[in-house]
């Protein structure tokens, strides 16, 4: 009984191998057949056919299934985790971008290699990767920085933030990991960079005419009032101000820094309470006023990566309401705002913010 439960184990698996051998080759050829098995191994698999892990997918698509199952070391357990990564081959050299001629098969879908709704740097293969690379180089966003396009800057370094994409599309997994400081801290934000970018644009078509920018969501809200603002007559009101331009960029702090931080905007901008001085905040927060500076600093910092031509645009603003706005009307609060996220000056001792606060009797 048991020879021939094996023997109809043995047929199936036979039958199973030459369906998805049937597939993969039915894409016609491509570089994908020089690449070794490993390529489309992920992080998080098992109990891997090592012997074949070395061998070029066409190399072993040459043998037959016999030849293979009698390999040293590959039992029958092993031969099924074959099975799982030819049909994770199959579904991505199937995929229909360009690597094969888009036709339709019918194999198990529990290993396709498209990307999850979830990030997870386990699930990340080298097939999966260059997938999130070939994306950032069809939709040009090659020169973007990092910081620039990241879900938040919490989990990026600062250090690379104002690194472009350029930097990541011509290396393997392997060699991102190799890289010196290149922690894994560091590998998982940048590649959820990369994952969300292929979530949003990955299935976008091309036009000639037309091009895709991306911009944070709040940022994309302040932007767009202030672009307005500078073609219309009537003049904002301060609570049009606080609404459409203070609070989106305190909504981006929110998203992108810690709360300490944030409280720290507040208190500058009398968000919840009295507008403070430097020296009252630091009071407040007990802490000394070179680390106030520093976290000012930081909040412009923030700014300036996530909304590079936030500066130019809020002083542009600044301008016309200082030339335009009627005597007697208060542009305080947007002239702290404009100073909070886009200082004249580095503040610090020598700033321009430390020298209005010295002349704070408060």
């Amino acid at each position: 009984m048991r020879g021939k439960r094996s023997s109809i184990e043995h047929l199936r698996a036979v039958t199973r191998y030459e369906e998805i051998r049937k597939a993969i080759l039915q894409n016609g050829g491509g570089d994908y057949l020089e690449k070794p098995l490993a390529h489309w191994v992920l992080p998080a698999d098992r109990r891997l056919p090592l012997a074949f892990l070395g061998r070029p997918l066409g190399d072993l698509l040459e043998a037959g299934f016999d030849e293979l199952a009698s390999t040293p070391g590959v039992g029958r357990t092993k031969i099924r985790s074959f099975l799982d990564l030819l049909i994770r081959v199959a579904d991505s050299t199937g995929d229909g971008n360009g690597k094969g001629n888009g036709k339709e098969h019918e194999l198990d879908s529990s290993l396709q290699i498209s990307t999850p709704r979830a990030f997870n740097p386990d699930d990340v293969s080298d097939v999966v990767w260059n997938q999130w690379q070939e994306t950032v180089r069809r939709c040009g966003l090659a020169r973007e920085p990092l910081g620039q396009v990241a879900p938040t800057l919490r989990n990026v370094t600062r250090v690379i933030w104002r690194t472009p994409l350029a930097d990541y599309l011509d290396v393997s997994l392997a060699q991102l990991r190799e890289r010196r400081t290149y922690g894994e801290k560091r590998v998982r934000a940048i590649l959820e960079v990369f994952f969300g970018l292929h979530r949003l644009i990955g299935n976008l078509g091309m036009h000639k005419e037309l091009a895709v920018r991306l911009v944070p969501r709040h940022i994309d809200q302040a932007e767009r009032w202030i672009g307005h603002q500078l073609q219309r007559a009537k003049l904002p009101r301060a609570d049009e101000i606080a609404e459409c331009f203070i609070t989106p960029l305190l909504a981006q702090l929110h998203h992108d820094s810690s709360r300490q931080i944030v409280g720290l905007a507040e208190s500058r901008l009398g968000i919840r309470g009295p507008l403070t001085s430097v020296r009252q905040t630091a009071r407040r927060m007990d802490l000394t006023r070179a680390r106030v500076y520093q976290l000012l600093n930081e909040i412009n910092d923030i700014l300036s990566i996530r909304w590079p031509l936030g500066r130019w645009q809020t002083y542009r603003l600044l301008e016309r309401l200082e030339t335009e706005t009627p005597a007697g009307s208060s542009l305080d609060q947007f002239r702290i705002a404009v100073e909070l996220f886009y200082p004249a000056a580095r503040r610090g001792a020598a700033g321009a913010v430390e020298q209005a606060s010295a002349a704070d009797p408060s």
